[in-house]
């Protein structure tokens, strides 16, 4: 009997059969719609003695195996494999009877196929156990969700020897601001190496300890790494990251600007009024008013449908045919002939949605001309008069008939209000450089020479770290020593080493931050119900 098979894919040719070259298909039972059963035999005569691997051919007696395999077209198949006893040949040997071993068809003592095994493995490490059974019963594999966690904490973790050459050292939250654990990850390959229960120097160390061999240690500014690192890894180059440092940064320029916040209101007030006269002009009404995206969909349809109507008047005055005209348009005869009939181009007609409050539209023109704007005073005046709305419909109708600032009673605004100047949108600022702050970033130079100062150094800094200015960071030490700025340059100088790494090097906490980002995914998957051994298995093997 010959067999279908499967084109050559990444994974290797796939048979119908778990293994064409171990079992061979004796008969295919079906069972009303719902099953099918594959019997199977052995292919070879005979099997090696797993003790004294001697192969023999004498056989002793045959019993059948059930086993669940993958499904066909979503219906559940089953197969039932007759195997061989044999005798041991070998008088030397202690194993008088033994069963054949089949390991790429099936396991020793297994109840499945080794691809529905694999099958239901990768299932369980992308989904888990109850969203992983409730997929396997629709693709018609029968297993509940502690079977699949059951058979993925069989699988062996097989642990590194040696730790990779770059590695990148980060914390990731069980439960933000009360538990922490550690990743580890080998920046080179890009991979998640090992996870570990706790944010601590003594578990930090002990891994290292454990798997010697790193030679670059990317992490954060958090002193316990760089403790554990310092004493399980002296010969590895410590390297900082760089986003961090910025972060660290920007906190000490906002943490400078916080006695200033009365002067940054001031220096706001002060640039709106100057300002005021030119945002008049600015919102009066012109024709290159920016349109909301509805309106300006609708404008490029309307131009699409004024371009077509003037092709087709063209044609038609040059004594072109409707036929002929519409075959160059690409349109229907009938929309030809509607073009041409009309005096002019056709404007789409608008159709307004009518609204409950529109019958009482009359009386309240009446009311708004008599000073009444107030939408909760008003509703309880209709709702005397019958209406059965709501009160946010009667106010959602005066914000699109009236405006919002107008319903409240207030004039129309024309200046927009001055912006937002908190210590951290000021140091966004300083840092970021917008054209729209200029003038406000100007204004509050000439005020205070210390802020100025301060954005100045911080400005430096973000340039060295840009640039990678290693020999401009003792200046910048050194003229940070009085400033406000001095705390960080303490801290910084601590662990300088990893600086001037962090300066050197092409490495970084990217990568670890995205595993942290999917650890977050699978964690938050899992419902918080899972154990910290499923969870890094999940986290090992995901793809």
């Amino acid at each position: 009997m010959r067999f279908w098979r499967c084109p050559a894919t990444a994974m290797g040719q796939r048979t119908l059969l778990p293994d064409a070259g171990e079992v061979v298909l004796d008969r295919l039972q079906v069972y009303g719609r719902d099953r099918l059963v594959m019997v199977l035999r052995p292919v070879a005569k005979g099997s090696c003695c797993p003790a004294c691997q001697r192969i023999s051919r004498r056989t002793h007696s045959w019993y059948s195996r059930r086993l669940g395999d993958l499904p066909w077209e979503g219906i559940p198949v089953s197969i039932e494999l007759h195997v061989r006893r044999f005798f041991c040949d070998n008088d030397g040997c202690g194993q008088r009877v033994f069963t054949e071993r089949l390991a790429r068809t099936a396991p020793r003592y297994a109840r499945r196929t080794a691809r529905l095994g694999v099958a239901l493995e990768q299932i369980t490490r992308a989904l888990g156990g109850s969203a992983g059974a409730r997929l396997a019963r629709q693709l018609g594999i029968l297993a509940s969700g502690s079977t699949l966690l059951r058979q993925l904490r069989r699988k062996a973790f097989v642990d590194r020897a040696r730790a990779p050459r770059v590695l990148g050292i980060d914390d990731w939250a069980w439960r933000k601001g009360h538990r922490y654990g550690t990743i580890l990850c080998d920046l080179e390959r890009g991979e998640v190496i090992d996870l570990l229960p706790d944010r601590s120097a003594e578990s930090t160390e002990q891994w290292l300890r454990a798997h010697p061999g790193a030679e670059i240690i990317s992490r954060d500014r958090a002193s316990l790494y760089a403790e554990a690192a310092t004493k399980a890894a002296p010969q590895a180059v410590q390297v900082a990251d760089r986003w961090h440092l910025l972060r660290n940064m920007s906190e000490a320029l906002v943490e400078a600007l916080g006695p200033h916040h009365r002067l940054l209101a001031q220096v706001a007030r002060t640039v709106a009024e100057e300002s005021k006269p030119v945002a008049e002009a600015v919102l009066e009404p012109s024709p290159a008013k920016r349109l909301s995206r509805p309106r300006l969909r609708i404008e490029q349809n309307r131009e699409r449908r004024m371009a077509r109507y003037e092709a087709v008047m063209g044609l038609f005055r040059q004594g072109v045919s409707q036929r002929e005209i519409g075959r160059q348009c690409g349109l229907s005869r009938k929309t030809v002939r509607r073009f041409i009939r009309a005096q002019g181009f056709p404007e789409r007609k608008h159709h307004h949605r009518s609204s409950s409050v529109d019958p009482h539209r009359d009386y309240l023109e009446m009311r708004w001309q008599q000073g009444c704007h107030n939408s909760a005073q008003l509703w309880r005046k209709l709702r005397a008069r019958g209406f059965a709305g709501r009160p946010h419909t009667l106010r959602d109708w005066m914000h699109k008939h009236y405006g919002p600032r107008r319903c409240r009673g207030l004039p129309p605004s024309r200046v927009s209000t001055p912006p937002r100047t908190s210590p951290r949108q000021v140091a966004w600022w300083m840092l970021k450089q917008p054209q729209e702050a200029r003038p406000y970033l100007d204004q509050l130079d000439r005020r205070s020479p210390e802020i100025a100062s301060c954005a100045g150094l911080a400005r430096e800094f973000l340039r060295i770290i840009r640039e990678r200015d290693a020999a401009a960071w003792p200046v910048w030490r050194d003229t940070t020593a009085a400033s406000p700025f001095a705390n960080f340059t303490k801290h910084l100088c601590r662990d300088e080493a990893a600086f001037l790494a962090a300066l050197e090097q092409p490495w970084s906490n990217g990568l670890v931050e995205g595993h942290v980002h999917r650890l977050k995914l699978i964690k938050r998957s899992m419902y918080g119900r899972a154990n910290f051994d499923l969870l890094r298995l999940r986290v090992l093997h995901a793809a």
